[in-house]
């Protein structure tokens, strides 16, 4: 089976020795290794994607979190083989509520196989879609919407998650965050196209350069904001010259971010692509 393991902790000497002759000691072939050395955070993190054979899944998990309380890690050891059949899903939200809708919907037609676990929000605005489809919600913003990051981490952890799913959250990810759930776990919507259109207001940016074709995006995420390699899906919509920008939006959220969002976690889920080095590629 293949199994992804991430570390993370203050930057320290030795850290990564003990993880991998541990696992190349239990006859693991590893195939993919990375490290990072945050020099301003002091932060050492790393991912290991290695391949075991099926029996040998809870020691190695359980060996390998002593290994993290002693070397003050926080190491989380996860397969995709382990519920395939049924991952489960963290939803993401803020203010935008169709993403999350139609993700909801998807998985109730079974055009997605897996399972919402939990909806987290910074804001309220998605809390009775998760009521209405009968998903956990947990609240993890203050008044100004700032969310409590040690929550989320604790609360992916308490609901066991497989895939942390970014429904326009419009929040950027610590790079510990990230670095915890590294190897392809958190897939985000972003609501243009990349690379061409990054940060907070793709739609004026294309209506800008007077673009014709506007786009949605889904990709994993990788510390560096909305990187471009790690592309899922993309879905574009045409519209004629002279719209007006505010309706462009409209059909944007309305329609084209949702379709986009959908389609992309489908293929995660159903095995299509996954991420190997920064890079998305396709499994079949």
């Amino acid at each position: 089976m293949q199994v992804v393991i991430t570390a993370v902790g203050p930057d320290n000497v030795g850290l990564a020795d003990p993880i991998i002759h541990y696992v190349t000691g239990r006859g693991a072939n590893i195939g993919e290794i990375q490290m990072y050395n945050h020099d301003e955070e002091a932060i050492f993190a790393m991912l290991l994607r290695i391949q075991l054979a099926d029996s040998g899944f809870a020691s190695l998990r359980s060996s390998l979190q002593e290994i993290g309380k002693l070397k003050s890690l926080s190491v989380r050891v996860w397969s995709p083989d382990e519920r395939r059949e049924q991952p489960r899903l963290a939803i993401c939200t803020t203010y935008r509520t169709e993403p999350a809708l139609a993700l909801l919907r998807a998985v109730r037609d079974r055009q997605i196989k897996a399972e919402p676990a939990v909806m987290i929000g910074n804001r309220k605005a998605c809390r009775g879609i998760a009521e209405q489809f009968d998903v956990p919600w947990e609240m993890v913003g203050d008044g100004l919407g700032n969310p409590n990051e040690d929550q989320v981490v604790t609360l992916l952890d308490k609901y066991n998650i497989d895939y942390v799913i970014l429904a326009r959250y419009m929040r950027v990810l610590p790079a510990s965050t990230c670095w915890k759930y590294a190897g392809g776990r958190i897939i985000n919507l972003h609501h243009g196209l990349l690379p061409s259109f990054p940060g907070m207001q793709p739609y004026r940016d294309a209506y800008d350069a007077r673009m014709l074709t506007f786009g949605a995006t889904c990709h994993f995420i990788v510390p560096e904001l909305d990187a471009g390699n790690q592309i899922i899906h993309q879905e574009t919509m045409s519209v004629p010259p002279g719209m007006k920008l505010d309706e462009i939006i409209r059909r944007g959220q309305e329609d084209n971010e949702p379709r986009c969002l959908v389609e992309g976690v489908r293929r995660v889920v159903d095995w299509k692509v996954q991420l190997h080095f920064h890079r998305v590629i396709a499994t079949n």
